[in-house]
């Protein structure tokens, strides 16, 4: 009887209630932090944008509080005192004071700017005015100027501009509103000095459209005021008309708490630009957002809570099948093949359990195939050492028979042979020591010089015992020595001479030239050889053993080490074979222990 798991404890249970949670959790987590930091975002950049217009409107007041500065101080460069402040009274300026020409310079100051309505300069010694306005004001002869209040300011630092707030233009009987930049005359002839000499005080009424003009581009809303303050706190200019003239209260406003304040400094007039912004109208965008978020985001659980429900069902129906098949493969039946008709990521896990049972049998079949190989090359391995030992001992027996009938020659020629055959079958390392390959090459010299009753002899000439523990490849001499003696003494005939020279390079190199009194070559053939020696073909025809030695030097060591070959016809050949130095001790086994 097949007993029904409990639902709690199925796949599907398990897999539905981790994809919510893993799914759920960190969408709610996430959408959070997503939403506090979308609506910080938000803040952050309406605040960033009302500093930026604090910023623009700043710079705008700085730069026309400049211009108009600039503007007063005309006086010093568009005029001459002396010209207009006579030392001497006359006839004509029984005052000493040339007033005419006071209403010329008020003049060029007045059309200087197309913002500035009025004019007047105030003598310093009598009060005597003289002013210029647009459309030919006439003044209240009744109204005292300058007013009462300004002399405070003006007496304090005669040196500064001064600034006072928006007024109406009551010494005209007009209720135009202007603002008036003050600045006194300093006589300047023998340097500012305190206490100064002042001439008198310039007087110049500014359009209030010029500061309306900078409102209407900051953009403010409803309940968002602006004020421009002077150094002594008093409002000079405010969007809100009611306000101008009086004394800001900063910490008022922000006991109130229904305005941010942002500030930034007047260098002009060591005053500030003050922006109070409503903290309704900056973070009613912030709230709707957050309700849109919020519904968002129940929207998004609610379908990710019924497309769990759904992938569930879809991903584990697949992988309960692929279970049972791996407990049929686990069980040792491996003739089953899963048939799943998909083509998304459970379908390349079922075709890959299918081509995981198939490689299974293969490498079930192939290690039985492999075992049997690796017993026989064992066996192949054990017959490998027999040979060569069975050799060098048949060698052995010839010679010890050689040398009991007598033929002592005979018996050395076997005896060479036999360590050249140790030399060269011994499966060992490729490289040995310089002086291993000359013992090696000695033996095989001998048999040479049997051979040829002695007519050809070897001699080798080292430049420093050391050079004699150099490391080289195996094999190198006797392929060069075998071409010197059959291919250069020999075709001469008579005696002949094979000279090795063995010395020590700059930059750590070791050279060996094999010289020979042969025959020699002609350029041509040099040169074809030498060519040969370059190509990186294998056909290698007559000159197989120095094509080989050249090319095994240059797969050990690299392209900048080989051979080089020289000859002259009837003078002899010698090859020069470069490698790195390597002097290091090495710690030779000896092959021979077994034999």
């Amino acid at each position: 009887m097949k007993i029904r798991p409990n639902f709690t404890q199925s796949l599907f249970f398990k897999f539905s209630v981790a994809f919510l949670v893993a799914g759920l959790l960190p969408i709610f987590v996430l959408s959070m932090l997503s939403l506090y930091q979308f609506t910080g975002q938000i803040e952050r950049h309406t605040v960033n944008n009302i500093q930026q217009m604090m910023v623009y409107m700043r710079n705008n007041v700085n730069d026309m509080l400049r211009k108009y500065d600039d503007i007063s101080n005309l006086m010093y460069t568009k005029a001459q005192p002396d010209d207009i402040f006579l030392k001497e009274s006359s006839e004509l300026y029984p005052s000493g004071f040339n007033s005419s020409a006071m209403d010329d310079f008020i003049k060029t100051v007045l059309f200087s700017d197309a913002n500035i309505q009025n004019v007047l300069f105030v003598r310093a010694e009598d009060g005597t005015l003289n002013q210029q306005s647009r459309g030919s004001k006439q003044m209240d002869p009744f109204v005292s100027y300058p007013p009462i209040e300004w002399d405070y300011t003006l007496t304090t630092n005669p040196k500064k501009l001064a600034v006072f707030p928006y007024h109406m233009e009551v010494y005209y009987n007009s209720q135009d509103l202007v603002m008036t930049f003050a600045r006194s005359w300093i006589d300047t002839s023998r340097g500012v000095q305190n206490p100064v000499q002042i001439y008198g005080t310039l007087f110049l009424d500014i359009d209030v459209n010029v500061f309306d003009g900078l409102l209407q581009q900051s953009r403010l809303g409803k309940k968002d005021e602006i004020f421009i303050v002077n150094e002594n706190g008093i409002i000079l200019y405010s969007n809100r008309r009611d306000k101008i003239g009086s004394r800001f209260d900063e910490f008022g406003v922000k006991a109130r708490g229904d305005m941010i304040v942002f500030s930034e400094p007047l260098p002009y007039i060591q005053g500030k630009v003050v922006g109070l912004m409503s903290k309704e109208d900056i973070y009613s965008p912030i709230i709707r957002t957050k309700k849109s978020v919020w519904v968002a985001a129940l929207a998004s659980f609610a379908a990710l809570f019924l497309m769990g429900l759904v992938f569930s069902r879809m991903f584990t129906r697949p992988i309960l099948q692929l279970i049972r098949q791996m407990i049929k493969v686990e069980s040792g039946n491996l003739d089953i093949e899963l048939k799943v008709g998909r083509k998304d990521e459970m379908g390349r896990l079922a075709n890959g359990f299918n081509r995981m049972v198939e490689r299974l049998k293969e490498y079930i079949n192939d290690a039985y195939i492999n075992e049997i190989k690796r017993k026989q090359a064992e066996l192949n391995a054990l017959k490998s050492q027999i040979r060569p030992h069975y050799l060098y001992n048949t060698l052995e027996v010839i010679r010890m028979s050689a040398v009991a009938n007598g033929d002592r020659k005979v018996a050395d020629m076997i005896h060479a042979l036999s360590d050249q055959l140790q030399y060269v079958i011994d499966y060992g390392e490729e490289s040995v020591t310089l002086a291993q390959e000359l013992e090696h090459l000695r033996h095989y010299f001998h048999l040479i010089e049997v051979r040829f009753d002695h007519r050809i002899s070897l001699q080798v000439e080292l430049q420093s015992p050391e050079l004699a523990s150099a490391i080289v490849l195996k094999l190198i001499l006797q392929p060069i020595v075998e071409n010197s003696v059959h291919h250069g003494i020999r075709p001469k005939g008579g005696k002949g001479i094979v000279l090795i020279t063995i010395e020590r390079l700059e930059g750590d190199i070791l050279s060996i030239t094999i010289y020979d009194d042969g025959a020699g070559m002609e350029q041509e053939q040099l040169e074809s050889l030498r060519i040969h020696l370059k190509n990186q073909d294998r056909n290698m025809g007559k000159s197989i053993g120095i094509k080989n030695v050249h090319e095994r030097i240059k797969a050990a060591y690299g392209s900048q080490y080989g051979l080089d070959m020289e000859s002259r016809p009837h003078i002899g050949t010698s090859v020069r074979i470069l490698l790195p130095l390597n002097l290091e001790v090495r710690h030779e086994h000896d092959s021979n222990d077994s034999r």
